[in-house]
């Protein structure tokens, strides 16, 4: 019998590696021959790293899905529709978590399938806000009412910045990303930049150096803060015992007329490189551990975030988490899915920064959004090779 070893890499929080690691040795025992080796990379390298580059050294990788736009440019990871059969991709596709499926689908190739599915959400210290007598806050109005008394966290690093602009500019009535050369009408992102000062100038300077997980450890092993309105979900801090307090998950705050804040999409998919010397087995534990009887069962269990909707309406998954899969199935059904071209990655990690600068004082709304449309135009000229 012929040892085969296969080596994957993913991020580095208990969502990404833990049940990949659980995963890798169960299918050793049930596939005795095939041994899988997880590596993990911090959430930043994950984000900035060029995946294109891990993909000679990797068979199994773990991926944003803006990239799929870069991965049809350069054929560095298998179209799985090519692949795997289309009764299995018809499955996943009709019990996908929001857009997480169709986010790995681009130019006719699906890239990835959807292993973890997750959106900016609210997270509460329900302990603290009853022992104020307060609740949860429903409306916008709420929430800076709470943000005044400085009990309100926030991620505010960049990227953060970049996904809520997005959220701010839906709420005021434009969808990005709709024309040639800017990203947002100056109206509209003028609107969306003035929402956005309302709110982090109430909040704690700290932030804009933390991303969601920082949040989430500031709201766990401190006191301090009662309430973040939007941060990636992680429904590890919503289980018993994962960290010392633990995180009430609810929908996103109602805003205005428009109802509730429509927030975007990340989640992750699992890549099979073109590079793999062992494609086949590569595919074959992929489509095992993104199937629906393992999402919902073996991979919530060691800590994971399913991107198969059955989980998120497993009974099982339900109770370890206190109903976070279910309470935030509508925020992830509304998501918004932004930008896949290849170059956008050029955009997503440079107009973060003017964002920042904008909220800080150092520029005033026109330059934002000049330096945005900018780099947006940059982006659209990026691509490697026109996609045919």
């Amino acid at each position: 019998m012929n040892e085969i070893t296969l080596k994957g890499i993913t991020w580095g929080h208990s969502r990404g590696i833990t049940p990949l690691l659980a995963a890798a040795q169960r299918y050793n025992e049930l596939h005795p021959s095939v041994t899988i080796q997880w590596e993990k990379r911090s959430l930043q390298q994950f984000a900035d790293y060029p995946i294109e580059r891990l993909t000679e050294h990797y068979d199994l990788l773990i991926i944003d899905h803006p990239w799929v736009g870069r991965a049809a440019t350069l054929g560095c990871v298998l179209p799985l529709n090519d692949y795997l059969s289309a009764d299995y991709l018809k499955e996943q596709a009709d019990h996908s978590v929001g857009f997480s499926h169709a986010s790995y689908h681009y130019a006719g190739g699906q890239w990835a399938l959807a292993i973890d599915a997750a959106t900016p959400a609210a997270s509460s210290r329900l302990d603290l806000l009853q022992a104020a007598g307060r609740k949860i806050p429903e409306t916008w109005l709420e929430l800076l009412d709470l943000a005044r008394m400085g009990k309100v966290a926030i991620p505010a690093i960049p990227i953060d910045l970049l996904m809520n602009f997005y959220m701010f500019c839906i709420a005021h009535g434009a969808r990005p990303f709709q024309q040639e050369e800017e990203v947002i009408d100056e109206p509209t992102g003028k609107a969306a930049l003035e929402t956005m000062r309302e709110l982090y100038s109430l909040i704690d300077p700290r932030f804009f150096k933390a991303n969601p997980i920082a949040v989430a450890e500031y709201m766990t092993t401190t006191d301090d803060f009662w309430y973040c309105p939007f941060a990636y979900c992680y429904s590890n801090y919503s289980r018993d015992g994962f960290a010392r307090r633990r995180l009430t998950y609810s929908d996103l705050v109602e805003f205005g007329e428009r109802g509730r804040l429509r927030s975007t999409i990340g989640g992750t998919g699992l890549s099979v490189s073109t590079y793999s010397q062992h494609r086949e087995e590569a595919l074959a534990f992929a489509e095992w551990v993104v199937s629906p009887a393992v999402q919902s069962t073996f991979y919530v269990e060691h800590g994971g975030q399913p991107g198969h909707r059955s989980a998120w309406f497993s009974g099982h998954a339900n109770r370890l988490t206190h109903q976070f899969f279910y309470t935030l199935l509508p925020t992830m059904d509304r998501g918004y899915m932004r930008p896949r071209y290849d170059g956008y990655l050029h955009f997503q990690d440079h107009a973060g920064d003017a964002l920042q600068e904008y909220l800080l004082g150092k520029r005033d709304a026109h330059a934002t959004l000049s330096a945005m449309n900018r780099l947006y135009r940059e982006s659209k000229q990026m691509a490697v090779s026109k996609i045919q």
